[in-house]
């Protein structure tokens, strides 16, 4: 058998194993999924009309509900992510890690099927986030086929990129206690980016913060591609920030997997 045929059967039951996990211990994923459903509820329904006033809607929630959706994917994507940190540092401190090494199996089939596993999970996530957001008004009448096929490509990038990311937080932890403190960014940044309210209406010093992240220029993308409006530069800012976050999250992880003799 070449490698590259037991790289990907490896890697397949490395998928097989995660998604078994998530399957039958749900009570992580579910947990860190209904945070952006609760926020999307609680912004709507209790704060609906004061801020789609300040975005200039009016006393028309809809407008709202169409500028907050897109932001709360991507929330969505990094709540998600976290279970992911939390069950690689659960398989590096449980030992199974180091079974696995003792085993003739592609080295990087672990991590990849954490991976894909994670990727699957968030776009579920999205899907389900996505399904509470039509459910309460949100709609995207403009958008074409290919806008749409460009919004789900590029939260799948998103989704790939944090999750590697997360890996590494996960990696770097001594427990899944440590590792779900570290990738409180991953939902913390959301909440300071253009998901709520646009970058014009907050304070002057903290612009910069919320313009120059990852979440901000995805979002915008996100926005255009489903509700007409301007992407600029965002749209290649986006993908830049999911590639480099990807190949540093690679790099970061496989590194510390290879090094670490937990």
């Amino acid at each position: 058998m070449s490698s590259l045929s037991l790289a990907v059967r490896d890697s397949t039951t490395m998928l097989r194993r995660n998604l078994l996990h998530a399957r039958r211990y749900p009570s992580l994923t579910l947990n860190l999924l209904l945070t952006p459903i609760m926020l999307l509820l609680l912004f709507v329904y209790i704060f609906g009309d004061t801020m789609s006033a300040g975005i200039g809607g009016g006393a028309d929630r809809s407008k709202y509900i169409a500028y907050i959706v897109p932001g709360l994917l991507l929330m969505t994507i990094g709540s998600t992510t976290i279970g992911t940190a939390v069950s690689v540092a659960t398989d590096m401190t449980e030992g199974i890690i180091a079974r696995f090494r003792t085993m003739a199996i592609h080295r990087g089939s672990v991590l990849i099927g954490h991976v894909i596993g994670s990727v699957l999970q968030s776009v579920t996530s999205v899907v389900l986030v996505g399904a509470v957001g039509v459910a309460i008004g949100f709609r995207s009448t403009d958008a074409t086929v290919l806008e749409w096929l460009a919004a789900f490509a590029l939260l799948a990038l998103f989704a790939m990129a944090l999750t590697w990311i997360a890996v590494g937080m996960g990696l770097s932890s001594p427990n899944a206690e440590a590792a779900s403190n570290q990738a409180m960014p991953l939902i913390l940044l959301p909440l300071l980016s253009s998901a709520f309210v646009p970058i014009s209406a907050m304070p002057g010093w903290f612009q910069p913060i919320a313009e120059y992240q990852p979440f901000t220029p995805a979002i915008e993308t996100l926005r255009g591609l489903l509700l007409g409006s301007e992407i600029g530069n965002n749209g290649w800012l986006a993908v830049a920030w999911c590639l480099g976050l990807a190949v540093l999250g690679y790099f970061w992880s496989t590194s510390k997997f290879n090094d670490d003799p937990k």
